[in-house]
Protein backbone atom coordinates (compact mmCIF):
# COMPACT_ATOMS: atom_id res chain seq x y z
CA UNK A 1 0.00 0.00 0.00
CA UNK A 2 1.02 3.37 -1.11
CA UNK A 3 1.94 5.03 2.62
CA UNK A 4 0.59 8.30 1.12
CA UNK A 5 -2.91 6.96 -0.01
CA UNK A 6 -5.50 8.13 2.32
CA UNK A 7 -8.26 5.69 1.15
CA UNK A 8 -6.92 2.67 3.42
CA UNK A 9 -6.57 4.97 6.97
CA UNK A 10 -4.28 2.58 9.23
CA UNK A 11 -5.14 3.72 12.30
CA UNK A 12 -7.63 2.18 13.46
CA UNK A 13 -8.07 0.85 17.26
CA UNK A 14 -9.40 -2.92 18.79
CA UNK A 15 -13.03 -0.88 18.97
CA UNK A 16 -13.07 -0.02 15.44
CA UNK A 17 -12.45 3.68 16.11
CA UNK A 18 -10.65 5.67 13.76
CA UNK A 19 -7.86 8.12 14.84
CA UNK A 20 -8.00 10.87 12.77
CA UNK A 21 -6.88 13.44 15.31
CA UNK A 22 -3.76 14.34 17.23
CA UNK A 23 -3.41 16.84 20.39
CA UNK A 24 0.50 17.47 20.35
CA UNK A 25 1.57 19.02 23.18
CA UNK A 26 4.78 21.19 22.56
CA UNK A 27 5.71 22.28 26.39
CA UNK A 28 4.49 21.65 29.96
CA UNK A 29 5.72 25.63 30.62
CA UNK A 30 2.77 28.26 30.76
CA UNK A 31 2.79 32.10 31.52
CA UNK A 32 -0.72 31.19 33.67
CA UNK A 33 -1.20 29.40 37.07
CA UNK A 34 -4.75 28.76 36.48
CA UNK A 35 -6.04 26.89 39.57
CA UNK A 36 -7.85 23.60 37.65
CA UNK A 37 -4.52 23.22 35.96
CA UNK A 38 -1.52 23.58 38.00
CA UNK A 39 -0.66 24.34 40.98
CA UNK A 40 1.02 27.36 42.27
CA UNK A 41 4.72 26.32 42.05
CA UNK A 42 4.51 23.67 39.62
CA UNK A 43 8.37 21.89 38.78
CA UNK A 44 8.50 21.95 35.05
CA UNK A 45 10.65 18.84 33.13
CA UNK A 46 13.93 19.64 32.28
CA UNK A 47 14.08 20.57 28.85
CA UNK A 48 16.39 17.62 27.47
CA UNK A 49 13.13 15.79 28.78
CA UNK A 50 10.60 17.47 25.83
CA UNK A 51 10.52 16.24 22.42
CA UNK A 52 12.83 19.14 20.19
CA UNK A 53 10.39 20.69 17.26
CA UNK A 54 12.48 18.76 14.60
CA UNK A 55 11.03 15.35 16.76
CA UNK A 56 7.45 17.00 16.81
CA UNK A 57 7.48 17.60 13.12
CA UNK A 58 8.63 14.11 12.11
CA UNK A 59 6.00 12.77 14.65
CA UNK A 60 3.45 15.08 12.45
CA UNK A 61 4.41 13.38 8.92
CA UNK A 62 4.18 10.33 10.72
CA UNK A 63 0.50 10.67 11.65
CA UNK A 64 -0.42 12.04 8.26
CA UNK A 65 0.71 9.53 6.14
CA UNK A 66 -1.12 7.19 8.73
CA UNK A 67 -4.30 9.06 7.57
CA UNK A 68 -4.53 12.07 10.81
CA UNK A 69 -6.38 14.56 9.22
CA UNK A 70 -6.16 17.28 12.19
CA UNK A 71 -3.51 18.44 14.43
CA UNK A 72 -4.27 20.49 17.90
CA UNK A 73 -0.87 21.76 19.31
CA UNK A 74 -1.67 22.17 23.11
CA UNK A 75 0.87 22.83 26.31
CA UNK A 76 1.13 24.25 28.64
CA UNK A 77 0.65 27.43 26.86
CA UNK A 78 2.67 26.27 23.24
CA UNK A 79 3.25 30.20 22.49
CA UNK A 80 5.58 30.25 25.10
CA UNK A 81 8.07 27.40 23.66
CA UNK A 82 10.78 28.81 21.95
CA UNK A 83 10.69 29.06 18.49
CA UNK A 84 6.86 27.35 17.72
CA UNK A 85 6.29 29.20 14.84
CA UNK A 86 8.91 27.26 13.25
CA UNK A 87 6.96 23.73 13.73
CA UNK A 88 3.25 25.53 12.28
CA UNK A 89 5.28 26.20 9.34
CA UNK A 90 6.29 22.38 8.89
CA UNK A 91 3.51 21.35 10.25
CA UNK A 92 0.98 23.79 7.85
CA UNK A 93 2.72 22.30 5.08
CA UNK A 94 2.58 18.66 5.48
CA UNK A 95 0.46 16.87 2.58
CA UNK A 96 -3.25 15.20 3.70
CA UNK A 97 -3.24 17.74 6.80
CA UNK A 98 -6.72 19.27 6.25
CA UNK A 99 -6.79 21.08 9.40
CA UNK A 100 -3.92 22.62 11.90
CA UNK A 101 -5.33 24.61 14.77
CA UNK A 102 -4.17 25.44 18.04
CA UNK A 103 -5.56 25.95 22.14
CA UNK A 104 -3.84 28.97 23.76
CA UNK A 105 -4.16 31.12 26.63
CA UNK A 106 -4.08 34.41 24.29
CA UNK A 107 -1.56 36.00 26.26
CA UNK A 108 0.89 35.91 23.19
CA UNK A 109 -1.52 36.32 20.67
CA UNK A 110 -0.33 39.85 19.85
CA UNK A 111 2.88 38.97 18.88
CA UNK A 112 2.15 35.88 16.90
CA UNK A 113 -1.57 36.02 15.31
CA UNK A 114 -0.30 36.80 11.94
CA UNK A 115 2.76 34.57 11.98
CA UNK A 116 -0.16 31.84 12.86
CA UNK A 117 -2.63 32.61 10.02
CA UNK A 118 0.48 32.53 7.29
CA UNK A 119 1.51 29.18 8.77
CA UNK A 120 -1.67 27.76 7.58
CA UNK A 121 -3.67 27.60 11.16
CA UNK A 122 -7.08 28.65 10.25
CA UNK A 123 -9.18 28.20 13.83
CA UNK A 124 -7.73 28.73 17.27
CA UNK A 125 -9.73 27.83 20.32
CA UNK A 126 -8.76 31.06 23.14
CA UNK A 127 -9.16 29.82 26.81
CA UNK A 128 -11.25 32.29 28.56
CA UNK A 129 -12.95 31.86 32.27
CA UNK A 130 -13.62 35.22 33.04
CA UNK A 131 -14.25 38.61 31.69
CA UNK A 132 -13.63 40.40 35.14
CA UNK A 133 -10.15 41.84 35.49
CA UNK A 134 -9.79 40.55 39.08
CA UNK A 135 -11.56 37.57 39.08
CA UNK A 136 -9.50 36.70 35.84
CA UNK A 137 -6.16 37.40 38.34
CA UNK A 138 -7.69 35.20 40.74
CA UNK A 139 -8.55 32.10 38.31
CA UNK A 140 -5.23 32.49 36.15
CA UNK A 141 -3.36 33.78 39.14
CA UNK A 142 -0.77 35.79 37.24
CA UNK A 143 -2.95 36.85 33.97
CA UNK A 144 -3.72 40.42 32.46
CA UNK A 145 -7.40 40.03 30.55
CA UNK A 146 -6.16 43.38 28.84
CA UNK A 147 -3.31 41.38 27.25
CA UNK A 148 -5.53 38.66 26.70
CA UNK A 149 -8.37 40.96 24.70
CA UNK A 150 -6.25 42.74 22.81
CA UNK A 151 -4.74 39.31 21.95
CA UNK A 152 -8.33 38.24 20.90
CA UNK A 153 -8.70 41.35 18.72
CA UNK A 154 -5.42 40.70 17.07
CA UNK A 155 -6.64 37.31 16.22
CA UNK A 156 -9.83 38.78 14.72
CA UNK A 157 -7.47 41.24 12.80
CA UNK A 158 -5.34 38.22 11.41
CA UNK A 159 -8.57 36.91 9.78
CA UNK A 160 -8.69 33.27 11.02
CA UNK A 161 -11.88 31.45 9.77
CA UNK A 162 -12.94 31.16 12.90
CA UNK A 163 -12.10 31.71 16.46
CA UNK A 164 -13.46 29.57 19.43
CA UNK A 165 -13.73 30.36 23.45
CA UNK A 166 -12.99 27.56 25.85
CA UNK A 167 -14.39 28.18 29.31
CA UNK A 168 -14.09 25.76 32.30
CA UNK A 169 -17.64 26.12 33.58
CA UNK A 170 -17.26 26.43 37.97
CA UNK A 171 -20.29 27.28 40.41
CA UNK A 172 -19.58 30.13 42.72
CA UNK A 173 -15.89 30.63 40.44
CA UNK A 174 -17.23 31.46 37.23
CA UNK A 175 -21.61 30.59 36.80
CA UNK A 176 -22.37 33.64 37.27
CA UNK A 177 -20.60 35.16 33.94
CA UNK A 178 -22.00 32.11 31.56
CA UNK A 179 -24.73 34.83 30.28
CA UNK A 180 -21.72 37.29 29.95
CA UNK A 181 -19.44 34.84 28.11
CA UNK A 182 -21.86 34.17 25.02
CA UNK A 183 -22.68 37.57 24.91
CA UNK A 184 -19.40 38.56 24.37
CA UNK A 185 -18.83 35.57 21.71
CA UNK A 186 -22.21 36.58 19.94
CA UNK A 187 -20.98 40.27 19.28
CA UNK A 188 -17.96 38.50 17.98
CA UNK A 189 -19.36 36.02 15.61
CA UNK A 190 -17.14 34.16 17.88
CA UNK A 191 -17.97 30.12 19.15
CA UNK A 192 -17.38 29.23 22.60
CA UNK A 193 -17.45 26.16 24.30
CA UNK A 194 -18.38 25.32 27.84
CA UNK A 195 -16.03 21.99 29.43
CA UNK A 196 -16.98 20.46 32.49
CA UNK A 197 -13.72 20.03 34.79
CA UNK A 198 -11.87 17.38 34.34
CA UNK A 199 -10.53 15.74 37.47
CA UNK A 200 -6.53 15.75 36.40
CA UNK A 201 -3.75 16.41 39.04
CA UNK A 202 -3.56 16.76 42.43
CA UNK A 203 -4.71 20.53 43.61
CA UNK A 204 -4.68 21.37 47.15
CA UNK A 205 -6.71 24.93 47.23
CA UNK A 206 -9.71 23.91 44.48
CA UNK A 207 -12.44 21.29 45.23
CA UNK A 208 -13.99 19.88 42.05
CA UNK A 209 -16.70 18.47 43.69
CA UNK A 210 -17.62 21.64 45.02
CA UNK A 211 -17.29 23.80 41.80
CA UNK A 212 -18.70 21.10 39.27
CA UNK A 213 -21.27 22.15 36.91
CA UNK A 214 -22.82 19.93 34.40
CA UNK A 215 -23.33 20.77 30.92
CA UNK A 216 -26.89 20.50 31.15
CA UNK A 217 -27.04 23.07 33.83
CA UNK A 218 -25.01 25.69 31.83
CA UNK A 219 -27.03 24.92 29.00
CA UNK A 220 -30.43 26.18 30.82
CA UNK A 221 -28.62 29.41 31.76
CA UNK A 222 -27.63 30.10 28.73
CA UNK A 223 -31.44 29.19 27.11
CA UNK A 224 -32.71 31.44 29.57
CA UNK A 225 -31.65 34.17 27.52
CA UNK A 226 -30.61 33.11 23.84
CA UNK A 227 -32.64 30.37 21.98
CA UNK A 228 -30.40 27.13 21.26
CA UNK A 229 -31.26 24.96 18.46
CA UNK A 230 -28.82 21.64 18.71
CA UNK A 231 -26.63 21.42 15.65
CA UNK A 232 -25.13 18.06 14.04
CA UNK A 233 -21.86 19.99 13.52
CA UNK A 234 -18.96 18.72 14.11
CA UNK A 235 -15.48 19.48 14.39
CA UNK A 236 -13.36 16.38 14.99
CA UNK A 237 -13.44 16.54 18.75
CA UNK A 238 -15.94 15.75 21.72
CA UNK A 239 -17.74 18.68 21.87
CA UNK A 240 -21.55 18.68 21.00
CA UNK A 241 -22.95 21.78 19.58
CA UNK A 242 -26.00 24.37 19.45
CA UNK A 243 -26.47 27.08 17.05
CA UNK A 244 -28.13 30.25 18.43
CA UNK A 245 -30.50 31.47 15.49
CA UNK A 246 -29.56 34.94 13.78
CA UNK A 247 -26.02 34.53 14.63
CA UNK A 248 -22.79 32.98 13.71
CA UNK A 249 -21.94 31.80 17.15
CA UNK A 250 -21.86 28.34 18.01
CA UNK A 251 -22.34 26.99 21.54
CA UNK A 252 -20.74 23.65 22.20
CA UNK A 253 -20.67 21.16 25.69
CA UNK A 254 -18.19 19.07 26.33
CA UNK A 255 -19.01 16.69 28.88
CA UNK A 256 -16.60 13.77 30.31
CA UNK A 257 -18.63 13.37 33.36
CA UNK A 258 -22.36 13.73 32.19
CA UNK A 259 -22.52 12.93 28.70
CA UNK A 260 -18.92 10.06 28.00
CA UNK A 261 -18.41 10.70 24.53
CA UNK A 262 -15.63 7.52 24.61
CA UNK A 263 -17.46 5.65 21.70
CA UNK A 264 -16.77 7.96 19.47
CA UNK A 265 -13.35 8.98 20.14
CA UNK A 266 -11.06 9.78 17.16
CA UNK A 267 -8.00 11.35 19.29
CA UNK A 268 -4.89 10.54 20.74
CA UNK A 269 -2.55 12.75 22.80
CA UNK A 270 1.18 13.12 22.21
CA UNK A 271 2.85 14.43 25.42
CA UNK A 272 5.47 16.95 25.54
CA UNK A 273 7.84 14.30 26.40
CA UNK A 274 6.44 11.88 23.44
CA UNK A 275 4.32 9.61 25.19
CA UNK A 276 1.63 9.09 22.67
CA UNK A 277 -1.48 8.67 25.15
CA UNK A 278 -4.20 6.78 23.61
CA UNK A 279 -6.94 8.26 26.34
CA UNK A 280 -6.69 11.56 28.27
CA UNK A 281 -8.46 9.69 31.43
CA UNK A 282 -5.93 6.47 31.27
CA UNK A 283 -2.38 5.68 31.90
CA UNK A 284 -2.31 3.55 28.71
CA UNK A 285 0.97 5.03 26.57
CA UNK A 286 3.74 4.55 24.21
CA UNK A 287 6.89 6.02 24.60
CA UNK A 288 7.32 7.40 21.37
CA UNK A 289 10.51 9.98 22.49
CA UNK A 290 12.96 6.38 22.91
CA UNK A 291 11.64 5.21 19.43
CA UNK A 292 12.85 8.95 17.67
CA UNK A 293 15.98 9.06 20.09
CA UNK A 294 16.94 5.52 19.30
CA UNK A 295 16.48 5.26 15.44
CA UNK A 296 16.97 9.35 14.64
CA UNK A 297 14.71 9.70 11.26
CA UNK A 298 13.54 6.83 10.71
CA UNK A 299 9.78 7.66 9.56
CA UNK A 300 9.12 3.93 9.00
CA UNK A 301 9.99 2.72 12.19
CA UNK A 302 8.21 5.83 13.89
CA UNK A 303 4.80 4.74 12.02
CA UNK A 304 5.01 1.13 12.86
CA UNK A 305 5.21 2.05 16.83
CA UNK A 306 1.95 4.34 16.11
CA UNK A 307 0.12 1.73 14.59
CA UNK A 308 1.29 -0.84 17.50
CA UNK A 309 -0.15 1.44 20.19
CA UNK A 310 -3.74 1.36 18.68
CA UNK A 311 -3.82 -1.89 20.58
CA UNK A 312 -3.35 -0.11 23.80
CA UNK A 313 -6.30 2.34 23.10
CA UNK A 314 -9.01 1.72 26.39
CA UNK A 315 -12.65 1.88 25.59
CA UNK A 316 -12.90 5.28 27.73
CA UNK A 317 -12.17 6.84 30.32
CA UNK A 318 -13.36 6.40 33.99
CA UNK A 319 -13.60 9.91 35.70
CA UNK A 320 -14.77 9.92 39.29
CA UNK A 321 -15.29 13.55 41.28
CA UNK A 322 -15.42 12.53 44.31
CA UNK A 323 -12.49 10.27 44.32
CA UNK A 324 -8.73 11.34 44.31
CA UNK A 325 -7.66 11.70 41.01
CA UNK A 326 -5.87 8.18 39.45
CA UNK A 327 -3.58 10.74 37.79
CA UNK A 328 -0.99 12.28 38.82
CA UNK A 329 -0.54 14.37 35.65
CA UNK A 330 -1.59 17.69 35.44
CA UNK A 331 -3.21 18.68 32.92
CA UNK A 332 -0.37 21.31 31.55
CA UNK A 333 1.80 18.39 30.58
CA UNK A 334 -0.95 16.43 29.07
CA UNK A 335 -1.78 19.34 26.62
CA UNK A 336 -5.36 20.64 27.40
Amino acid sequence: MDSHSHEQPRLIDRFGRHVTYVRLSVTDRCDFRCVYCMSEEMSFLPRAQLLTLEEMALLGRAFTELGVTKIRITGGEPLVRKNVIWLFQALGSLPGLKELTLTTNGSQLQRYATALRQAGVRRINVSLDSLDPDRFRAITRVGSLDKVLAGIAAAQAAGFDKIKINTVAMKNRNDDEILDLVQFVVERGMDISFIEEMPLGLITEHDRAETYMSSDEVRARIASRFELVPSNVSTGGPARYWLIPGTATKVGFISPHSHNFCDACNRVRVTTEGRLLLCLGQEHSMDLKRVLRAHPGDLERLKQAIVAAMELKPKGHDFKLNEKPILFRHMSVTGG
